[in-house]
């Protein structure tokens, strides 16, 4: 009989309104692990000395290469942050927020949501790696901010509509892929007619069959 396994990071990619952060946080706390969203920024400003700010006028957005934008093939390196003139350039912030997704991995089990943790983790070769995407289609996105954001349905639609697209625009900036490619993961859920804790129970579901012990 094989071995259950103990340690795991699952990376949550999570449209607009589909729901993938309350799920990624009950998750966590059902499973007793740090969830990490907005937190990495935090983290990243104490442990660089940038402020949190700067981190959160980048946070994920493209960034402003305009020969990326005409040359397709071209995207910034992850590697180590650089410090200087450039410190604070999007393309060094994002390489801060890497480094300290890698760390995270490392020393714990834990969820990370967003942020291109999939594709950071998933170039380490992580065998601990499940990387999930929890996707809806524009109505049920919409109906979902409208309670989330107390606004009218248009609003709600033109802010899904405009999140989308810059989380579209900053994972293929960063990692020269289509964020919305099912082949980028492990597990892609549609959460249009179930709800939160169905969605969570299918990551519960698969983690099992990939032998994970919780």
């Amino acid at each position: 009989m094989a071995e259950k396994k103990k340690k795991f990071v699952i990376t949550i990619g999570r449209q607009y309104g589909a729901g993938g952060k309350a799920v990624g946080k009950a998750l966590a706390e059902e499973l007793g692990v740090h969830f990490y969203d907005e937190e990495i920024l935090k983290i990243t400003s104490e442990t660089s000395a940038i402020g949190e700010q700067y981190f959160r006028l980048a946070d994920e957005k493209a960034g402003n290469n305009l020969l990326y934008k005409i040359f397709d093939a071209i995207r910034p390196t992850i590697g180590e942050p650089k410090v200087g003139d450039r410190m604070t350039s999007p393309e060094n912030l994002f390489r801060f927020q890497a480094k300290i997704i890698k760390e995270l991995a490392e020393k714990e089990s834990c969820i990370i949501a967003g942020r291109a943790a999939d594709y950071i983790l998933q170039q380490e070769g992580r065998e601990d790696l499940v990387c999930i995407y929890v996707y809806a289609d524009i109505p049920r996105k919409t109906e979902r901010i409208m309670d989330l954001e107390s606004v009218d349905a248009e609003t709600a639609e033109k802010h899904v509509r405009k999140i989308d697209k810059e989380r579209t625009e900053f994972y293929h900036y960063y990692t020269g892929r289509e964020w919305m490619d099912m082949q980028n993961y492990d597990l892609c859920i549609n959460s249009s007619k179930i709800d939160y804790a169905q969605v969570a129970q299918i990551i519960r579901d698969y983690m099992h069959t990939r032998g994970y012990d919780f």
